[in-house]
């Protein structure tokens, strides 16, 4: 594996998101904001063949690394990558973009272009594009872009003409391009030093947006340059005011700080949790940022070392809340390799450090390995993946294994779950679908012609898969035949007037 393919990428959070529909609720990574990947949808496919073009809608091309899951919402969908696939012929070279499509035929309608940091790989890795799952809700796109900005943009982009403020300053401004509402820029305003990349994707609860930083170590891999930026921040969505922020866990990040917050109401307390860069599991009030508790997902006796050569692990995966459980597991760059790791099930509704009274149960060493993946939680069990190629079914009560499916190679994703399917990627690019229950079922396996590092969704009867360098809708009832063409790009017009300018 390639540096380009390190952990900065992975933490882009591949781990797709699962999509709401648009009148209920918002979009982000995973389905509800307790993060659980497990959808509502009916009449999914279980089979397909993006060779032959069977039950394959649309193909859309994206850049030439894409870690991003994809969202649907309101017939659109959004993704994160690089612009080495050029739809605005106006930017070139490396960026990291959001490309919005057509849900229905793949019309390429819109991207952002965000140009690479000039500090260079240390905080921006090149060709990584942008890591970060949206949320969308309403006609607002959010989003962490490869520089460290909290971006809020128009899901229209400029195709409505208008120029929106209050951010009004963009330098592209044709309707292919990014309509940006405001931004908030980590390292500028807060000293947030990223590890390779700003990666991590958004939680979007009522007026409150949370975000993880990619807060790091430096390229030595030994210091923390920036001790007091954050690692966790809490906006208002509407204006861009930070609420509050916390810079746990200061000079005792390992590596970077990569994951997802989660939000869930336990025995009536809210707390929203942040798994932090020193391997420890943080729960804070959403209000007002007041730490609740905190967990080590390490064993006391563990230790880290440069290269993955330890025993001490990191946080790249998301928690889930369920039961008033937290579940999440841990792990590395997949840089590092395999190695050891641990799932754990921790009772949420303790206060201080709950390290020695929280663990309902727990595995590790050969039953369970360095994971990047979030689970899917639903009638008692678990299914869950790890960097080695495992796929779990567990008992979620007990953590006792059902049964294992092994993909003969490594997952970045996580498990789908959806029609009494699991869906899953790995990086040989084959998904496996799976039957959901207490019986292991292979029902089919395909190869999308390129790794695949995020987690597919669904939509309306729609599968969507973003592998590398394609985005797939997968509908059934389609014929084999050869695969359609990527949709071209739209004209590029004369840039609209700026809001005030509008008629």
């Amino acid at each position: 594996m390639t540096k380009q393919l390190i952990g900065t990428a992975l933490l882009c959070m591949f781990l797709a998101g699962v999509a709401y529909a648009e009148d209920e609720a918002p979009v982000m990574y995973a389905n509800t904001p307790d993060r659980n990947m497990v959808s509502d949808e009916e009449n999914l496919p279980a089979k397909w063949d993006a060779k032959t073009g069977m039950n394959i809608k649309w193909t859309a091309d994206l850049g030439s690394q894409t870690y991003a899951g994809p969202v649907v919402y309101d017939g659109r969908v959004f993704v994160g990558t690089n612009n080495q696939r050029v739809y605005n012929p106006a930017i070139k070279g490396d960026r990291g973009n959001v490309m919005a499509f057509d849900a229905e035929t793949g019309e390429f309608i819109w991207q952002s272009a965000h140009a690479k940091l000039p500090s260079g790989r240390v905080n921006d890795w090149p060709l990584q594009g942008v890591c970060s799952t949206p949320a969308v809700e309403g006609d607002r796109i959010y989003y962490l872009s490869n520089r460290g900005e909290i971006i809020a943009a128009d899901t229209d982009g400029f195709r409505d003409g208008a120029n929106d403020g209050p951010f009004v300053d963009e330098e592209h401004t044709s309707k292919l391009d990014e309509d940006v509402i405001w931004r908030f820029d980590l390292i500028e305003e807060l000293d947030m030093f990223p590890h390779n990349l700003a990666a991590g994707s958004p939680l979007l609860v009522g007026d409150w947006l949370f975000f993880i930083t990619g807060q790091g170590v430096d390229e030595g891999h030994i210091n923390v340059p920036s001790p007091e930026g954050p690692s966790f921040v809490a906006f208002d969505k509407n204006s861009g005011e930070l609420l509050w922020e916390n810079a746990l866990p200061g000079t005792n990040v390992l590596h970077g700080t990569w994951s997802n917050p989660s939000y869930g109401k336990i025995q009536g307390r809210e707390q929203v949790i942040f798994p932090g860069g020193d391997g420890w599991l943080y729960s804070f009030n959403p209000k007002d940022g007041e730490l609740l508790w905190k967990f080590d997902l390490n064993p006391k006796d563990s230790k880290w070392e440069l290269g993955g050569r330890g025993t001490r692990n990191n946080v790249i995966s998301t928690a889930v809340i369920h039961d008033d459980k937290v579940f999440i597991g841990v792990g590395q760059d997949p840089e590092h390799g395999e190695g050891p790791g641990n799932l754990w099930a921790i009772d949420a509704t303790g206060s201080g450090d709950v390290t020695s009274t929280a663990v309902v149960w727990r595995r590790h060493g050969d039953d369970f390995h360095r994971t990047m993946s979030t689970a899917a939680i639903q009638d008692g069990l678990m299914y869950i993946a790890d960097l080695s190629g495992f796929v779990y079914c567990l008992d979620v009560k007990t953590g006792k294994e059902i049964w294992t499916y092994d993909a003969f190679a490594a997952i970045w994703g996580s498990t789908f779950l959806a029609d009494g399917k699991v869906y899953i990627g790995d990086e040989d690019g084959d998904i496996a679908v799976l039957k959901a229950g207490r019986k292991m079922e292979l029902l089919h396996e395909t190869n999308m012609g390129t790794a695949v590092y995020t987690t597919p969704v669904a939509k309306d009867g729609v599968i969507y898969v973003a592998s590398r360098t394609k985005l797939f809708a997968i509908e059934g009832g389609i014929p084999a035949k050869t695969p359609p063409a990527a949709p071209a790009a739209l004209a590029v017009d004369a840039p609209p007037a700026k809001k005030s300018e509008a008629k």
